[in-house]
């Protein structure tokens, strides 16, 4: 076990309400914390709001963008030996019939980004002493409904992609872990969920790695 004191976690959409109390709950426990969003206005209030983070703006559905991204953090604080992603959003509705081809394309942006996320810091983890990645997930994955269809859909993949993140640091020997959290809504729960992360640091990682945690109130 281990715990933050001069760690870095990364936070990808920081600006969004669970992300700000993330990042204030990872600096309370003594963590470098570096702030990404694709808003330079959204960016620059947070900043304002909590100085002591560093802020990154990065359209983090481009490869490209995201690997200067890492250029650009590992040159500021050095690598990180956290990301949480909290990238995401909702658009749903309509029964089976409703799910058009344009809501999923803007759902599966999360997904997209957790993939060049992950795969950009995912030598950063594997080498920390602590190393540690989480989601939010939904409990639609266990629960779909027509209505949530496409957004069901990336969440699974989202998992899916975090069970391999968790095989490879289980292969690699890392003391490492992947983590899902699993909400119905994070409205309400954004104290709670910084909770959860900033305790992933004090648990033992081969218990955690590759485990699925449900979040309630």
């Amino acid at each position: 076990m281990t715990d933050l004191a001069n760690r870095t976690v990364l936070i990808a959409g920081a600006t969004s309400a669970s992300g700000r109390a993330v990042a204030r709950a990872l600096l309370d426990a003594g963590a470098r914390v570096v702030a990404v969003g694709s808003d330079q206005e959204r960016l620059d209030a947070l900043e304002a709001e909590l100085p002591e983070l560093v802020g990154e703006r990065a359209d983090l559905t481009d490869g490209d963008d995201v690997l200067e991204l890492a250029m650009r953090v590992h040159a500021r604080v050095g690598d990180v030996d956290g990301v949480i992603h909290l990238v995401g959003g909702w658009r749903g509705g309509g029964g089976l019939a409703g799910q058009t081809e344009e809501d999923y394309r803007v759902l599966e942006r999360s997904f997209t980004a957790l993939r060049y996320v992950s795969r950009a810091f995912y030598d950063d983890l594997v080498a920390s002493p602590a190393g540690r990645i989480a989601i939010v997930s939904s409990t639609t994955v266990e629960r779909p409904t027509a209505g949530g269809a496409n957004y069901t859909a990336v969440k699974a993949a989202s998992e899916s992609w975090m069970r391999s993140v968790a095989q490879g640091f289980a292969k690699s020997g890392s003391p490492a872990a992947a983590v899902t959290f699993r909400v119905q809504s994070l409205a309400g729960l954004e104290e709670r969920l910084a909770a959860s992360v900033v305790d992933l640091w004090r648990a033992d990682a081969a218990e955690l790695n590759g485990s699925v945690t449900e979040l309630t109130a």
